[in-house]
């Protein structure tokens, strides 16, 4: 560690023992107990070391966890002091339910989908299925990169978006190589994956974690739970048209000036049992995500595990495999998870939201400001961090104003928005893996990824709000 990552530890640490100890009337909130004043610093910690990355994200979520339970578990450390009584030291939250947050059955579902990425990769799935699906659109330049766009966006539903921009710009390089020097069109080729892979994460629960996220905290607080199939039948629509709306820049900002482009990729589909193992799986697997629970019994999250037992059993992953699976996203997811147990076990959660001024707000602008908070901070940090902080506050926020807000759609709106305003924040190389990959190629300038980011990103944000309150309005999610 060096010292400028020492620095920002000691900022997190300085910021948390300041929150620790503080006077409790000056946090704003009466009658604050000792634990929920200990959630409300292990949160600033947290939420600071996730901003300033001092550390991997994904180790600050295990150190988190690992705090809670010392610290306002039932397992914790004695750290009642004296004169406390148990009262004013609040609800101690159960080690068993921090614990638990890394079996929450989103977690499952995650791991159900590493699964099918990694088994359909290893048997050249990915690769042929692209060749299949690049092979209708032809030579004429503006046409590939639709079609570069659109098979990014269907493998990015089901995918991780950093493999399925892995991927894909591996498969794109030749294509970029023979393009003019000073065209502008390899900029909007180059651009495109990472365009899509974010916007295509959106359109399935498993496409991006904030979506999962979002979905999670809906069916927790009982207020809406949506199926795989039900959010797919409006989100693949909205995915559709910010795709048209991101292809339509790109080709306005970053004309071709080549009129055709040649697309060769190499193989064909294996016809071992291993890779028809993997075939009929992955078929079979994403037809019961999309005919949900009410048609099969058996709701997406279970679903996710049999692929995964079925990939070990037949030996199409072994352990070296299950060792090279995203643990890390997992445990990042996990983090955010605990989060919310201490902020809702606690009671801070209930807390916070009987200490606001509900009825003094308005609807549309707390839709739109959390919107807008969650877009900025994930341009600067990970997806999936913003979501794990902003969610549980959210979802206390949704029902202190469950009243006000029910008739635009209530939870849902404000939720689901926010899982798409930290998918749409793409403007710097920093904000996803999928723009880091596209960045590195060497095609493609800071101000060149801004330009179509925030572009495609407030258009996004913009529709992604109407298309909420509408559909809210009419109950379609309840």
């Amino acid at each position: 560690m060096d010292k400028k990552q020492l620095i920002k530890l000691l900022v997190c640490v300085v910021v948390a023992l300041v929150l620790w100890n503080l006077p409790a009337a000056y946090l704003g909130m009466p009658d604050l107990t000792v634990i929920e004043q200990r959630v409300i610093a292990l949160f600033a910690f947290t939420a600071l070391m996730w901003i300033l990355e001092t550390i991997p994200i994904w180790t600050t979520s295990v150190l988190t966890m690992v705090l809670m339970i010392v610290t306002v578990s039932t397992s914790s450390f004695n750290l009642l002091g004296p004169g406390e009584n148990a009262e004013a030291f609040g609800k101690v939250i159960s080690h068993k339910a921090i614990m638990a947050a890394f079996a929450d059955p989103i977690i499952m579902l995650f791991l159900g989908g590493f699964a099918l990425a990694m088994a359909a990769t290893k048997v050249g799935l990915d690769v042929n299925l692209a060749r299949v699906m690049l092979k209708p659109f032809g030579t004429r330049s503006e046409i590939v990169l639709l079609g570069f766009m659109i098979v990014t966006a269907l493998f990015s539903m089901f995918m991780s978006n950093t493999a399925t921009a892995a991927m894909m710009l591996a498969i794109m390089a030749p294509v970029l190589r023979q393009l003019p020097a000073d065209g502008k069109g390899k900029i909007a080729l180059a651009l495109a994956i990472p365009v899509a892979a974010n916007v295509g994460g959106i359109g399935t629960p498993i496409g991006t974690p904030p979506n999962a996220i979002a979905l999670k905290y809906l069916s927790e607080s009982g207020m809406s739970n949506i199926g795989f199939g039900q959010w797919m039948l409006i989100m693949v629509p909205f995915v559709i048209v910010i795709m048209a709306v991101a292809w339509l820049l790109l080709l306005k900002i970053y004309p071709f000036k080549q009129k055709n482009i040649e697309i060769s990729i190499n193989g064909e589909f294996k016809k071992d049992t291993k890779s028809i193992i993997v075939y009929v799986t992955f078929a079979l697997t994403v037809i019961l995500w999309i005919l949900d629970k009410d048609r099969t019994g058996i709701d997406a999250n279970s679903v996710a595990l049999i692929p995964f037992a079925i990939f070990c059993i037949t030996g199409v992953l072994d352990k070296n495999d299950l060792k090279n699976m995203s643990w890390d996203v997992l445990w990042l997811v996990a983090g955010g998870f605990a989060l919310g147990v201490g902020l809702k076990d606690s009671g801070l959660a209930s807390h916070i939201v009987s200490s606001i001024p509900f009825d003094t707000w308005s609807p549309i602008m707390v839709f739109i400001g959390s919107g807008l908070v969650c877009y900025l901070m994930a341009t600067f940090m990970s997806h999936t961090a913003t979501a794990n902080l902003l969610m549980p506050i959210l979802g206390a926020l949704a029902v202190g104003m469950k009243d006000s807000i029910e008739p635009y759609g209530g939870a849902v709106t404000m939720l689901i928005g926010v899982a798409i305003a930290s998918s749409l924040a793409m403007a710097l190389p920093i904000s996803t893996p999928p723009n880091a990959l596209a960045h590195s190629t060497g095609f493609i300038e800071q101000k060149d990824m801004a330009r179509i980011g925030v572009s495609v990103g407030i258009i996004g944000v913009a529709l992604g709000y109407v298309l909420l309150l509408l559909v809210g309005g009419t109950g379609f999610f309840n």
